[in-house]
């Protein structure tokens, strides 16, 4: 594939707090994949999604636990309706903004460690 890049996002240490990331597109693009992981078995949780509607992509869902990332592609995300799909890609938009939100402990359990999510896009 051509023209395929990625965001990665990575927190050292245990997380003590939520972390909210934001990135705007720079262009149009379409995204293709998501992992998350934490390196301890953890409690974590991530949506994904712009910033009008922030779990727009991903609702959330726990995160992969001790260095084993969970995926996301095209039959896990959601679509404008909050449906799933065999096969949908999100749209971004030049000049959408894009937000990650991990919940740092889920429902108040254990925090996770050393945090890495990253994110595929293609461009256009």
């Amino acid at each position: 594939m051509e023209n395929v890049f990625t965001i990665p996002i990575h927190v050292t240490g245990t997380l003590g707090a939520n972390v909210v990331f934001y990135w705007t597109a720079p262009f149009d693009c379409t995204l293709l994949h998501v992992s998350a992981v934490a390196s301890n078995d953890s409690d974590a949780t991530i949506i994904v999604g712009e910033s009008d509607d922030t779990d727009e992509y991903i609702q959330s869902h726990v995160i992969g636990d001790s260095a084993t990332p969970v995926e996301f592609d095209g039959d896990d995300f959601y679509d404008t309706d909050g449906l799933t799909h065999t096969r949908y890609y999100p749209r971004c938009h030049d000049g959408d903004i894009v937000v990650v939100t991990v919940d740092y402990d889920g429902s108040s359990g254990t925090a996770a460690q050393n945090l890495t999510v990253v994110l595929t896009f293609a461009k256009g």
